[in-house]
């Protein structure tokens, strides 16, 4: 606590916002005056709140994972995550904690608890993951009916975006103030943010960040979500990170570039000095290409996430790999021996972070350990309109897969699966029960 303490006696905080991220990747907590928080050195918060859906409701099975008392946890701010909140209108900080159950151990049920459970891992193997995150989204206009569809945000010049824009300066230059806010924002807080671009949809953007460690990239994207959507209502419109929020226009990803690091030499090990790649990047990949499959609720973790996987460009609908081919759904960059890696394609920009890279090393581990070898690399556009889609289509699938995953429950936490399953099968079920306007204009008076 006392390094927290002289940040927020050097920035003059008078409030603290204590955090953790959710089931969802969202951000729940407590506000602090200053004094209080330092009193109370993190606090505490019922366990109740890990496994609540994104509709604010609980899981069937929730009872069966946690206390039925609704008993507190323990929380512990972690000093590396104490930022600025440059949008507040006094001088206001924020900090991400660990969760811990009273009798002290990490809880399994937190997101940040499931990737160090990873992290620990290859940290007894003597390998140091890194990754760096690719993050897209949209800016919209701001939408207070949820029967109406979404409209992209109008730029400077007055006109919506009609046409595709892939990488195009101008587009991007429509929304300068909203950009440079969200610069300012980030530099404030100390984001690793790297380059911006102009996707192929209509007001939709990616923004790239430094490769590094996963935890700390993972926390750079929870508060990079609540910075952006921040400076997009500033600005009178809205972000979003749903995964295919518009009918006619892509969906939006999390790509994850990853690579090993041997402790004790430095190097990448995916890199090899005979050939391309080195044994062991094969047997991670293979993991990858066998368990994903089974993790990916955890990369499309929303009923809306998997209209994002559908035969277009860009659209990971297939577990191939290629070298520099973006039609796969694994990736391997043209790059230099150092800079060797894989881009898992799958994770949707709704995914939560810490739980979408923990499941991504946790499929590579085990293919590691494994030794698992992959297909032979894809050189053609393995996603062409026609190909078979080799995933999960709904949540409800991408659940059972997990649930028949004994490998993926074992690393992560057989506690964890169990809520992490009970909490989006309740909110598969939730949705299920809407009649949509699909249904009224083709069946009311067809069947």
């Amino acid at each position: 606590m006392e390094a927290i303490k002289r940040f927020l006696t050097d920035n003059a905080i008078t409030e603290v916002e204590s955090t953790l991220p959710d089931m969802t990747g969202n951000a729940r907590g407590k506000f602090y005056p200053t004094k209080k928080f330092l009193d109370e050195k993190g606090g505490r918060i019922p366990e109740t709140l890990l496994v609540q859906t994104v509709t604010g409701d609980w899981a069937d099975n929730h009872y069966d994972i946690v206390d039925p008392t609704d008993r507190d946890m323990v929380l512990t701010p972690d000093p590396n995550t104490i930022r600025l909140v440059p949008w507040a209108n006094e001088p206001t900080a924020q900090v991400i904690n660990d969760c811990y159950t009273v009798e002290g151990d990490p809880h399994p049920l937190a997101s940040r608890s499931v990737l160090k459970k990873v992290l620990a891992l290859y940290e007894k193997e003597g390998l140091k993951p890194v990754i760096a995150p690719e993050v897209e989204f949209y800016l919209i206009q701001k939408n207070n009916d949820p029967d109406s569809e979404l409209k992209p945000a109008i730029g400077r010049s007055g006109r919506r975006e009609t046409a595709r824009q892939s990488y195009s300066i101008d587009a991007v230059n429509e929304f300068d103030p909203v950009i440079d806010t969200l610069y300012q924002y980030c530099e404030a807080q100390g984001l690793d943010v790297d380059t911006l671009i102009h996707e192929t949809g209509a007001a939709q953007m990616e923004i790239n960040f430094l490769h590094g460690d996963p935890l700390d990239l993972a926390d750079q994207v929870f508060v990079f979500k609540r910075t952006l959507r921040e400076t997009a209502i500033q600005h009178g419109i809205y972000a979003t990170f749903m995964a295919k929020p518009m009918q006619n226009e892509p969906g939006s990803s999390m790509h994850i570039h990853q690579s090993l690091i041997d402790v004790k030499t430095g190097e990448n090990i995916f890199a090899s000095e005979t050939e391309k790649f080195s044994e062991r990047f094969y047997h991670y990949l293979g993991g990858l290409q066998k368990y994903t499959p089974h993790a990916i609720s955890f990369f499309a973790p929303n009923v809306n996430s998997y209209r994002r996987f559908a035969p277009e460009i860009s659209a990971p609908i297939n577990m191939k790999w290629g070298i520099d081919n973006r039609t796969t759904g694994l990736r391997a960059p043209a790059a230099p021996k150092a800079a060797t890696r894989i881009e898992n394609r799958f994770p949707g920009a709704d995914c939560n972070p810490y739980l979408a890279i923990a499941a991504s090393l946790a499929c590579g581990y085990l293919g590691l350990k494994g030794q698992l070898k992959p297909t032979k690399p894809t050189t053609d556009a393995a996603a062409e309109e026609g190909d078979t889609v080799e995933l999960a289509r709904s949540l409800e699938e991408g659940l059972r897969l997990l649930e028949e995953c004994p490998e993926l429950r074992d690393l992560m936490g057989s506690q964890f699966v169990d809520a992490y399953i009970g909490v989006k099968r309740a909110e598969f079920e939730t949705f299920h029960k809407v009649i949509s306007s699909w249904e009224r204009e083709f069946l009311l008076l067809n069947v």
